[in-house]
């Protein structure tokens, strides 16, 4: 079993009474567990070595080791004979330098004493199940194994959308508090990415978790049906929230575009009752200013002045007409 030792990433022994005591891969062959003890391994679903481990050592069927192998899944449930689970859960991916919402899979096969996990990348819900072994309020059981595993999944899932909405309440009470603020565009483009790419996968595992609660397996413990159905719960929040997030970027976006509209139909008003103040004089000058003879007051002295007052009249009537109308 020396060859499993960098693909088997956890292997322990539940004692059923919230703690464990990890093996190593070469106890794997001869190992007896005992009425109330269960097994978990956790295994590098990259490796070689997993991969043929699960297709010659695990006493899997083919059909259930190509499921488990698969490069591109999607949350579900597959009830196998004889009272066994395949589980494909998703989580947020909180891995240096990668994308929270381009999730990352962790597979699973289990029976009443049997849990087998598979993960391409780091899964912190199993650094949180392995520190509540060492602390000896680990799960019991391989149904409790299950639960705590979903539970810890589902927590991430809060609080990226916890730091979702906070992004999306400072623009919104920028916008509030300042008519010249001017939200982040980019920002509200990434925070409806984000909450689609969540929502497509959140959606299924509400479903998986609905579907535990109505099809119960004989193994699971009495209150389990209870715990299931409240992960059922709180995933329909979250995807109520990120439909939530979605509108709200949606309505931040719309108020800028109908801020920006409503600022440039302003200039042009203001612009299009400039040129019709400017038409008449400039019609007057123009028709002054041309090179012909005849033109009234040519050769008065004060003909120039009476040219401005009368194009100085004919400005403030049009400005007394334009108030009239409403127009300024």
């Amino acid at each position: 079993m020396q060859a499993y030792d960098s693909a088997l990433l956890h292997a322990f022994v539940l004692d059923g009474q919230g703690g464990a005591r990890s093996i190593c891969p070469a106890e794997l062959d001869d190992l007896q567990l005992r009425e109330w003890e269960s097994l978990w391994l956790h295994w590098d679903r990259g490796q070689p070595q997993a991969q043929r481990w699960l297709r010659e050592n695990s006493g899997l069927d083919e059909f259930s080791c190509n499921l488990l192998l698969e490069e591109n899944t999607r949350p579900r449930l597959l009830p196998l004979p004889d009272d066994e689970l395949l589980l494909f859960l998703r989580g947020v991916n909180r891995n240096p330098g990668a994308e929270p919402e381009d999730m990352v899979s962790v597979r699973i096969f289990a029976d009443a004493r049997r849990v087998i996990s598979l993960r391409l990348r780091p899964l912190r819900a199993t650094e949180a199940l392995i520190a509540d072994f060492e602390a000896g309020r680990g799960p019991k059981s391989a149904s409790e194994l299950l639960l705590d595993l979903a539970r810890y999944l589902t927590d991430r899932v809060d609080d990226l959308i916890t730091e979702l909405s906070e992004a999306l309440d400072e623009e919104e009470d920028g916008l509030d508090a300042d008519e010249r603020y001017r939200p982040d565009h980019s920002l509200m483009l990434q925070l409806r990415r984000r909450a689609a790419a969540l929502r497509r996968f959140l959606s299924p595992q509400r479903d998986l978790y609905a579907q535990l609660v109505r099809n119960r397996q004989v193994w699971f413990m009495e209150d389990d049906e209870d715990y299931w159905n409240e992960l059922n719960n709180r995933l329909t929040r979250y995807l109520e929230e990120l439909e939530l997030i979605r509108e709200r970027a949606n309505l931040v976006l719309e108020a800028e575009s109908r801020r920006l509209n409503e600022r440039m139909n302003r200039l042009m008003y203001r612009f299009s009752i400039t040129a019709v103040l400017f038409l008449p004089l400039t019609f007057i000058t123009g028709l002054l200013g041309i090179n012909v003879g005849g033109i009234p007051g040519a050769d008065s002295s004060v003909g120039f002045l009476v040219a401005c007052g009368l194009i100085a009249a004919l400005a403030l009537g049009l400005l007394l007409l334009f108030r009239r109308w409403r127009w300024l």
